[in-house]
């Protein structure tokens, strides 16, 4: 371990029992442990991280190469080593003119054309101009995807609610066929679009679902079907074959992995719903986090401190987990995107140069939105014997002025649950209450005891003014760049994901299996449970 490493140790072990509370005895401990970027504002006060502990932290990343690392990757370097390719979705949302070149390329040209391809398409769609087989205008669209190609566009569907102005927007990404077996039984294949978006067009669970949707399509529309369908792809040969036409394919480089991949064509659901304004406000939302995070002083930085601090929490504190608190129900989804965003980034075991790491890497990220935890898993969070750093996302302003109410009781739930996390009720005050409620000798003890929080537990809160394109393009940003930083600190490759290949070629050779295909090739455990699948 560096001495860096040594010294934060050294801090926690120093402090571990020490009140998080008792650091506000500094006046200025709000203003100094907390940073804002064009609106969005990170309050990272209630963790027990200190002006030694937060200078060492600064330190550790700039020991570790954060910053050399993120101009390399800004530059277009190649970056995700194990796949020999640069990590440019920052470029889907720059908008610059200044040459940006990957081998010699430029790469902004492309990147303009597809985007104007997609705007004029999206425009097409929602004026009726792209009408339907029959003449009509097109209502409903599904995304079939999964993964990357469908947790971001749903989730920023959902998030941006009050700005839908186009067809209604659908997604399925299970291979399950409950999913689009619900879907389609409550739409209109005569006014559906459905896009099937698989960089390869050979991702099993999303090309069974497109021959579902196109068998749907075929029943009702004929040969016609083929009007009712894009791609997002890069295989133009498979969509061809496919019958979509060439102007309604819209591709994107091996520089965008999956997980990132809601800027450019991934994203066409979004711009379907919000229209390409909109979408332009959620690029420029992102772009300004990027800005911020290449220029904004290392005390200043959000996304290099919401790093920070999630090093701090794993590494430092061992703790294992982290929440993500929404109090904002139009981001039911993005604990879910997170999830994929981190953990498939980060939940690495190998370093870049192939040793195994020396230390933890990316957390357990999981989470729902605040008031429904509220009655269901903060008894944990609250009195578990884990503790677990809990991130609160709140808008100073809702969609619903006529609904003010729910809004302030909204707020007033998130400030309270990070405030009871941090300051807990001690035994004595717990016996109060239970001598208030009329028990006496040892049943007033046990009362106090279930009454008693430990408090000390960290959380963040991310207040931003309310969520708009702009805005959901910084959060968005903003966890990207989180992710990076502590990915760089840990010395793994964030862009790859090898961990999910094992599992799908397994599963292609148990297709057969499944249907009847001797299974002495497996274990006992894989034939005892393939024998009672076989049972109708």
């Amino acid at each position: 371990m560096t001495d860096i490493w040594n010294k934060l140790q050294d801090n926690h072990d120093t402090a571990r029992e020490r009140p998080i509370l008792s650091l506000f005895e500094d006046p200025d401990r709000f203003d100094d442990f907390s940073a804002g970027a064009d609106g969005v504002f990170l309050d990272f006060s209630k963790t027990n991280i200190d002006r030694e502990a937060l200078s060492l932290l600064i330190d550790l990343a700039s020991e570790q190469g954060v910053f050399t690392y993120r101009d390399a990757m800004f530059r277009g370097d190649r970056i995700n080593a194990t796949e020999n390719r640069a990590v440019l979705h920052t470029a889907l949302r720059d908008g610059g003119s200044n040459p940006l070149s990957v081998d010699g390329e430029d790469v902004r040209p492309a990147v303009a054309e597809t985007l104007q391809a997609m705007e004029q398409f999206a425009r097409d769609i929602r004026s009726g101009h792209i009408k339907t087989a029959q003449g009509g205008a097109f209502t409903d669209v599904i995304n079939i995807g999964i993964g990357g190609s469908d947790l971001g566009p749903a989730m920023a569907v959902q998030a941006l609610a009050p700005y839908h102005n186009g067809p209604r927007c659908h997604f399925v990404s299970n291979v399950d066929g409950a999913q689009i077996s619900d879907t389609l039984r409550m739409l209109d294949p005569r006014s559906t679009l459905v896009i099937i978006a698989s960089k390869t067009f050979t991702t099993i669970e999303t090309m069974t679902n497109a021959d579902t949707a196109i068998t749907w399509l075929h029943a009702a529309l004929g040969d016609r079907a083929s009007d009712h369908l894009a791609a997002v792809s890069t295989a133009r040969d498979k969509t061809a074959d496919m019958g979509i036409a060439p102007d309604r394919v819209f591709g994107f480089s091996d520089w965008v992995g999956g997980r990132y991949s809601l800027w450019g064509p991934v994203g066409l659901a979004i711009m379907l719903a919000i229209g390409p304004e909109g979408f332009h406000d959620f690029l420029s939302g992102a772009h300004a986090m990027d800005e911020h995070f290449q220029t904004a002083p290392a005390p200043e930085n959000v996304p290099l401190l919401m790093g920070l601090v999630g090093i701090w929490h794993r590494n430092i504190c061992d703790y294992p987990t982290r929440a993500i608190l929404p109090y904002d129900q139009r981001l039911a989804r993005l604990p879910a995107y997170l999830q994929q965003l981190d953990m498939e980034s980060n939940g690495k075991r190998v370093a870049i140069n192939g040793d195994t790491l020396a230390r933890a890497s990316g957390p357990v990220v999981w989470g729902e939105p605040g008031t429904n935890g509220q009655h269901a898993f903060y008894q944990l969070l609250h009195q578990g014997t884990d503790i677990v750093p809990s991130e609160f996302l709140i808008a100073s302003t809702s969609h619903e002025p006529e609904l003010r109410a729910h809004h302030d009781l909204l707020k007033a739930n998130c400030l309270a649950q990070s405030e009871a996390l941090m300051i807990g009720r001690t035994f004595e005050q717990a016996q109060k209450i239970a001598t208030t409620l009329g028990f006496e000798g040892d049943a007033q003890r046990i009362q106090a005891q279930h009454r008693t929080f430990p408090g000390n537990r960290p959380s963040m809160t991310l207040v931003y003014p309310q969520l708009t394109p702009f805005t959901l393009g910084q959060i968005i940003a903003l966890y990207e760049h989180r992710v990076f930083v502590e990915g760089a600190i840990w010395g793994i490759n964030s862009f790859d994901q090898w961990g999910v290949e094992l599992g799908k070629e397994l599963a292609n050779a148990l297709v057969p299996m499944i249907k009847g295909a001797s299974a002495n090739s497996k274990d006992p455990s894989t034939q005892g449970l393939l024998r009672l699948l076989s049972k109708p």
